[in-house]
């Protein structure tokens, strides 16, 4: 009877555990979300360039559209990124290690566009 009443313990504590966690979205893990962060500058910079030919595109709210093709291609919702985004805001180390990685891989790429461009 005592070995039942432990059992039924331990099961009560992992229904409670369980209902107790948060179904909040995970963070989005630093090498995928330097991606993330580094597409949506770059949507950025395409919406602000375009923008200046067409006036018209800021009441079309473009961006909010290139920044769901970025989500779409990463496979991530909007709530995950600004879950995570906000994580990374309220983690100075963390966000300092984000936008290193964001950098590294700004410069990589430009380097590996300077060699395209090399090229005879």
């Amino acid at each position: 009877m005592k070995k039942y009443g432990v059992m039924q313990l331990i099961g009560c504590l992992a229904l409670l555990l369980a209902g107790c966690s948060d179904n909040k979205p995970k963070v989005i893990p630093v090498n995928t979300m330097k991606k993330v962060v580094w597409d949506m500058m770059k949507a950025d910079e395409l919406f602000a360039r375009e923008r200046l030919k067409d006036s018209t595109m800021q009441k079309k709210r473009e961006d909010i559209r290139l920044y769901e093709q970025v989500f779409s291609i990463h496979h991530i919702t909007r709530e995950q990124f600004y879950h995570s985004y906000r994580y990374y805001e309220a983690h100075p180390v963390q966000l300092k290690e984000l936008l290193d990685s964001v950098e590294s891989l700004s410069t990589k790429e430009q380097q590996q566009l300077s060699k395209k461009r090399a090229i005879p």
